[in-house]
């Protein structure tokens, strides 16, 4: 049984301010829940804000879970593509070296216009081809806050130490944090190692992305994001150090550039560095009750692919809050 003291009109508390937890609490929302947002830190600084938003299950678990909520996904950005400059979302062609469809879940069967790709689009074979979501993750966070405000939800800069408390005066509590706070486990990465302006000549497709390789620490990607090219990256386990490494900035932009020689002159705008909420054994989508008889619901532990699956995951965590006894 919920706490006698909380009554039907108290909010659902999402906890975290990243791409999972903003999307979370939109589809509460959607539901009829009153919904509050507490988070450390705002969108523009949470671990989403720098990932390099491309849509594709990457270090992502579990696999007979990931393709369903990551198609789910794929649809709602296939449709707000249609308006770029609003959602940030754009449909950009481009290149999974090193890449087979053997290699990945069935998922990939359902993606429309994936196939194998070409000698000429792709020298590394095997690759795959593909026109896939890209998102502009600090203009897509700001406008998803935009729309928790304008449909009533609370943003509160603050955090909860424990669930117990962040339970006190709520209805339910869904657990979306990210690395460093209670519970996740943390990889580094996630985010390019250097960001860096387009470079004066402009590559034969303007829109392109390419990634090479993807296994253990290491892979080479460039994105297209209206700034310029999002250049990485890295995925270092239990590195939880949030300053950009100097030498491996270097090797990032020296790999891309590797794949694409004008990229060797380009601007250097910023590095960054961001932490990937990975867990052992996955996401955790989960439903329980506290001591005092509150649900919570966990939504935590997206690994590299958080945006890939934001959408898939939240409508299901929102599905559980409506079921759980006591909500």
């Amino acid at each position: 049984m919920t706490s006698p003291s909380v009554g039907i009109s108290a909010p659902v508390r999402v906890l975290g301010s990243g791409v999972i937890g903003l999307s979370t609490a939109l589809e509460l929302r959607a539901a009829g829940h009153e919904v509050e947002v507490w988070a450390e830190r705002p969108a523009a600084r949470a671990t989403s804000a720098v990932a390099g938003g491309l849509w594709w299950p990457y270090h992502i678990e579990p696999e007979e879970r990931v393709g369903a909520w990551a198609l789910e996904t794929l649809a709602v950005y296939e449709e707000w593509a249609a308006e770029p400059e609003r959602t940030g979302v754009r449909l950009v062609e481009g290149v999974h070296a090193e890449t087979s469809f053997d290699t990945l879940g069935p998922w990939a069967g359902s993606v429309r216009g994936l196939r194998t790709a070409t000698a000429a689009e792709s020298p590394y074979s095997p690759g795959l081809f593909g026109r896939l979501p890209v998102v502009d993750m600090p203009h897509h966070l700001a406008w998803l806050e935009q729309r928790l405000r304008a449909a009533g939800c609370r943003l509160v800069p603050r955090t909860a130490p424990s669930l117990a408390e962040a339970a006190e005066g709520a209805r339910a509590v869904v657990n979306c944090t990210g690395p460093g706070r209670a519970f996740p486990r943390a990889r580094r990465g996630g985010a390019p190692g250097a960001r860096a302006a387009r470079p004066r000549r402009e590559p034969r497709r303007d829109d392109v992305v390419h990634v090479h390789g993807g296994g253990g620490d290491r892979s080479v990607y460039y994105i297209p994001q209206p700034y310029g090219l999002l250049l990485g990256g890295t995925a270092e386990e239990h590195d939880f150090r949030e300053s950009p490494d100097p030498a491996t900035a270097e090797a990032i932009v020296r790999d891309c550039a590797a794949l694409r020689p004008e990229i060797t002159g380009a601007r250097v705008l910023a590095h960054r560095v961001g932490l990937r909420p990975a867990r052992t054994g996955g996401v955790r989508l989960t439903a329980e009750h506290l001591a005092d008889g509150t649900p919570v619901v966990h939504n935590y532990g997206h690994g590299g692919a958080g945006v890939t699956v934001a959408w898939g995951c939240a409508r299901e965590a929102a599905r559980l809050v409506t079921e759980v006894p006591g909500a």
